[in-house]
């Protein structure tokens, strides 16, 4: 019985660890990303989009906006 049990509660665990890490490390990347556009524009590239300075800028803005509600809310 134990060794149907002890798995699962192992998956469980890991999946839970591993998803607040994820997060963590997804927040870290978007503050970085904040205050430096060259990392912000390779992702868009990434992700198939050529953004120019005026959209680099407006999408800057946006993570502020976002980083600084999140600050008020806390």
């Amino acid at each position: 019985m134990w060794n149907v049990i002890i798995p699962i509660i192992t998956l469980i665990v890991g999946l839970i660890v591993g998803f607040l890490v994820g997060v963590f490390y997804l927040r870290s990347q978007m503050t970085r990303m904040q205050n430096n556009p060259e990392m912000l524009q390779k992702m868009a590239k990434q992700m198939g989009y050529n953004m120019n300075k005026q959209q680099l800028n407006k999408a800057q803005q946006m993570l502020q906006q976002q980083q600084n509600s999140k600050n008020r809310r806390k």
